[in-house]
């Protein structure tokens, strides 16, 4: 287990020196009784602070933020009334003043002491960090050991971000209350950072040494303004179906058997190439986690944005795209769109996931909502067909205002094996079906799909570098911030 970083002591680690300003002022704990007053008193002193939470503004590295702390240290970071009012203040406060806002817990919940109304004010707790979400204002938590109960269930899990230290217990119910009530433990490893952030509860596990970087990363996207590009793409892009003529002219099936090569570039490489001060958000924070998409912050070229990609090294037959990878994918369209960020989405797929438990988990359902989600966005939307472009799993993530392809790249309704099996009866005819489908990408423009194609020269360097490029130079032109 880690140390116990105590909240005067994260301050010091986290923010810039000397940018702290307390927002705190003295609380009034109203008519209780006197064995709670000198329970209150003996925290204080023990803790060295008024109350099992602190808050006010600082600086990360120059960026103001404002700051809510846990002190365990004071009857075990429990929240009564009063903390819970100057949480509340708290987060007013930051929203109103345009404030990013950082949270670090370490509590069990709920103060016993005083029972249901300490317990009801997480509701309003919850409705103001709310309200600074809809303002589009950046909401990170960090979760420290231990954190249970009312506040793991309440603004512990309402974070656009969610990181927790190495080790830490992080739980709705405490093992002792549970051991308590069943007569029996609870099974080990289960409330624990590392398995939460495997179940794609957590983003990451970060030791506290390392938060400042995190938020760091973390506020250069989602609040630094976008710097000049540094790429320079390796061709001209074409734009025009008359600019077709100067590609390679190959058929459709060359095109497909060209985009499934296994050392051809992913979205990884896009993201290693082309993005900087990366932070990925790893699962749905409601339980799950699929490899297969990669959801991202990232400055891509220097143009802040949030990436959605499907993953080609992460996509098998023993592992195909499933529900849950969707779901994840959803995160990151609602977080661009909540945060006012551009979306770049990333399609490199085989093909949804079939099979009976991908139904069960409603594989068409997290189809039709991805592309729900794109149609009513408000912020610039790029899509990137970088290879293959098979079936309702490539569509999820294709209805951006302007789709770039790269030159090999398709997309069709089956996989051109699957799409032969349905009309000749055998897979025989998969070359000749992906011509009648007319899948290449040269094809897609002639139709009116793809708006510009990015011509397959020079290395896997080269090439991601000038896909990335023209990514960028898309979401400039549609108003990238």
């Amino acid at each position: 287990m880690t140390r116990r970083w105590h909240a005067r002591e994260l301050i010091e680690l986290v923010l810039d020196d000397g940018s702290w300003e307390s927002w705190d002022v003295p609380v009034d704990q109203g008519e209780v009784t006197d064995e709670y007053a000198a329970q209150l008193r003996k925290a204080a002193e023990r803790s060295g602070v008024d109350e099992s939470v602190i808050t006010g503004r600082g600086r990360v590295r120059g960026r103001e933020v404002a700051v809510v702390l846990n002190e365990f240290d004071f009857l075990a970071g429990s929240i009564g009334q009063a903390a819970a009012g100057r949480i509340v203040a708290a987060v007013r406060r930051a929203t109103a003043e345009g404030l990013p806002l950082l949270a670090s817990t370490a509590s069990g919940g709920t103060r016993m002491q005083e029972g249901t109304p300490a317990f009801v004010r997480m509701i309003e707790i919850s409705r103001a960090l709310m309200a600074h979400r809809a303002a589009r204002l950046p909401y990170l938590v960090h979760l420290r050991n231990p954190t249970t109960g009312g506040v793991f269930a309440s603004w512990g899990s309402l974070a656009h971000l969610t990181v927790a230290e190495p080790g830490a217990l992080v739980g709705f119910l405490g093992p002792k209350v549970y051991e308590a009530l069943n007569d029996s433990a609870f099974p080990e490893g289960v409330q624990t950072a590392e398995n939460l952030s495997a179940h794609g509860i957590l983003d990451a596990v970060v030791p506290a040494e390392a938060l400042t970087g995190l938020v760091d990363n973390a506020l250069a996207t989602l609040v630094d303004a976008p710097t000049a590009p540094q790429l320079v793409a390796a061709a001209p892009l074409v734009t025009e179906v008359a600019g077709l003529d100067d590609l390679e002219q190959l058929d459709a099936w060359e095109h497909i058997t060209r985009s499934r090569k296994p050392e051809r570039p992913g979205v990884r490489e896009l993201l290693r190439v082309a993005g900087s001060r990366t932070v990925r958000l790893r699962g749905t924070a409601e339980g799950e986690r699929d490899s297969a998409v990669i959801v991202a912050l990232t400055r891509l070229d220097g143009q802040p944005c949030v990436i959605v990609g499907q993953d080609r090294s992460r996509q098998s037959a023993a592992h195909p795209m499933g529900p849950a990878a969707l779901r994840q994918a959803r995160r990151g369209i609602r977080f661009a769109e909540e945060l006012g960020l551009p979306l770049v989405t990333v399609i490199d797929t085989p093909g949804a996931e079939l099979s009976p438990s991908a139904e069960e988990g409603a594989i068409a359902g997290e189809i039709a909502r991805c592309i729900a989600a794109m149609s009513t966005l408000t912020v610039p939307t790029v899509a990137l067909l970088l290879g293959e472009g098979c079936g309702g799993g490539a569509l999820a993530l294709l209805g951006a205002e302007h789709v770039v392809a790269t030159e090999h790249a398709w997309l069709a309704p089956l996989p051109p094996e699957g799409a032969s099996v349905i009309v000749r009866g055998d897979a025989s005819y998969a070359a000749e079906m992906a011509t009648h489908q007319r899948v290449p990408a040269g094809e897609l423009m002639r139709a009116g799909i793809v708006h510009a194609i990015v011509p397959e020269t020079g290395d896997a360097e080269t090439f991601t570098a000038s896909v990335a490029a023209a990514v960028v130079g898309r979401l400039r032109e549609v108003g990238g911030r």
